[in-house]
């Protein structure tokens, strides 16, 4: 198999070479592999991100392998070989599989996934891609979406392949596709969503011929299915740099396609310029929310974060006095991400989750500057429920504002709120606020059967147990039997 690179020998300088050399020794998987598939008559190659991945020093335990046999001889190779073997992508030619193995003195577990060199095309209706099988890896290498993706290293004599140049684009950091990017995007047009999830990723520009294609071709993303959408924008959510993807997304157009709501946030401001680019604020929000995340990428956060004010456009209003009011935005606001969350096909958990968060982010100032009450703080740690550090983040990633005084009032106020929750919860256990007797004793008490009775007892206890804190037993007795008797 012929390098790539014999003509330009300075594109791959030695400190790659060895990059690539060292992938392979630390990954004996690899080269085991590559020899079960070389015994069996086949040819096998890393490919793709794992290649790219390498040359940036970022290579992790997933593995993508590209080969001429097909799913059927892979399977064959595979099975007595790895530690658990899947078909979930056999119809587009995929085979994944696990192997474990003891690497540099500590034990790792890779996931492999095996390709038989394909090209595949979308025709002008369909959501499903065309597959058919290659011969040869330079085949394979042109109908992948971007020139740093499409560089491989030949197994097991470990030769560098990289017809399209993706080593300079990866230098130069910039994303350019193989082909035109009209055929590129025409083959799958999900991969102008993934133009901008790789730069959000990898912090790439996308160039110019490719941005204007995007642009141009827009309205292909439709025929991808709702949920290939999702899990680009998944991926784009949780990268590095989310802003720069979402940015491309809008700029290009296939953010009106795919998450009209963010667009929809550029609204043209007042004459007197009295409210935020809501656009803008979203974007920074966003990337306050993440400064802000302690265990790595909070899927639920973040999406709150971007979403919390799409609910400002449908209900803008310009007041008598001059000023821009969003009454009730929060409410609009929790509606719209349910709904296009639920277009998204994301999980009804992650919806109600996100949907919540939007419906609470202004809860905080609700209730001013002054002190909160007891019974306030109870009703804020009641409904955030489990979400309630994720509201704190959010809560304090709102804040945009470039007056400090400001901030740092809000920042002082918000810091009050959390030091009195974390004393009430110390003497009631704020996580689990329930009135002060069950359903057993209600009925007990009251000396009725089953019912609907027993639901408005329990909502009368529980806003007494949320206005006045715990209650001795005989005072909550006494209270019951008295609104007992006020509804007969």
């Amino acid at each position: 198999m012929p390098n790539a690179n014999e003509d330009n020998p300075s594109a791959l300088s030695q400190v790659q070479r060895r990059a690539v050399s060292e992938l392979l020794r630390v990954s004996p998987v690899a080269d085991e592999l590559a020899r079960r598939f070389q015994e069996a008559g086949f040819s096998l190659a890393l490919v793709g991100g794992s290649v790219r991945d390498a040359l940036l020093g970022r290579l992790g335990s997933d593995l993508d392998f590209t080969t001429d046999a097909r799913p059927e001889d892979v399977l064959k190779i595979v099975r007595p070989w790895a530690d658990a073997v899947w078909e979930v992508g056999i119809a587009f030619g995929t085979v994944g599989c696990q192997k474990d193995a003891r690497v540099a003195d500590a034990d790792q577990s890779f996931q492999i996934e095996v390709t038989t060199y394909r090209s595949e095309a979308y025709d002008r209706t369909s959501r499903k891609p065309e597959v058919s099988y290659g011969d040869s890896i330079e085949q394979d290498l042109v109908r992948r979406d971007f020139t740093v993706n499409a560089m491989a290293v030949a197994l097991p004599e470990k030769e560098f392949i990289d017809p399209h140049g993706g080593l300079d684009d990866l230098a130069e950091r910039v994303l350019r596709t193989p082909g035109t990017p009209e055929e590129s995007f025409s083959d799958d047009p999900l991969r102008m969503m993934r133009a901008a999830r790789f730069a959000a990723q990898l912090d790439f520009e996308v160039a110019p011929e490719v941005v204007a294609a995007m642009r141009a071709m827009a309205e292909r993303i439709d025929i991808v299915s709702a949920e290939r959408v999702r899990d680009e924008l998944n991926k784009l959510l949780l990268s590095r740099h989310p802003r720069q993807g979402l940015a491309l997304l809008v700029d290009t157009g296939l953010a009106e396609r795919v998450l009209p709501e963010l667009p929809a946030l550029r609204l043209e401001r007042d004459e007197h310029h009295r409210h935020k680019d809501v656009y803008d604020h979203s974007l920074i929000v966003l990337e306050q929310a993440i400064e802000l995340e302690e265990d790595g990428p909070d899927l639920t956060l973040r999406l709150a974060a971007l979403l919390h004010d799409i609910g400002k456009p449908k209900t803008r209003r310009f007041e008598d006095d001059g000023r821009v009011s969003f009454h009730h935005h929060e409410v609009v606001g929790a509606k719209m991400v349910k709904k296009r969350m639920t277009a998204l096909k994301y999980s009804n958990e992650l919806v109600k989750d996100v949907s919540r968060l939007v419906e609470l982010h202004l809860r905080f100032h609700g209730y001013g500057t002054g002190e909160w009450t007891d019974s306030a703080v109870r009703r804020y740690v009641r409904d955030a429920g489990p979400l309630l550090e994720r509201l704190h983040k959010l809560t304090r990633s709102d804040c945009t504002t470039r007056n400090k005084r400001k901030a740092n009032a809000l920042s002082r106020a918000y810091d009050g709120l959390e030091e009195r929750i974390a004393r009430l919860q110390e003497q009631e256990e704020l996580d689990a606020i329930r009135p002060d007797l069950d359903g057993n004793e209600i009925m007990e008490v009251l000396d009725v059967r089953p019912g609907p009775v027993i639901g408005q007892a329990y909502k009368f206890l529980l806003e007494l147990r949320l206005e006045n804190g715990p209650m001795e037993r005989e005072a909550a007795v006494a209270a019951l039997k008295e609104w007992w008797a006020a509804q007969s």
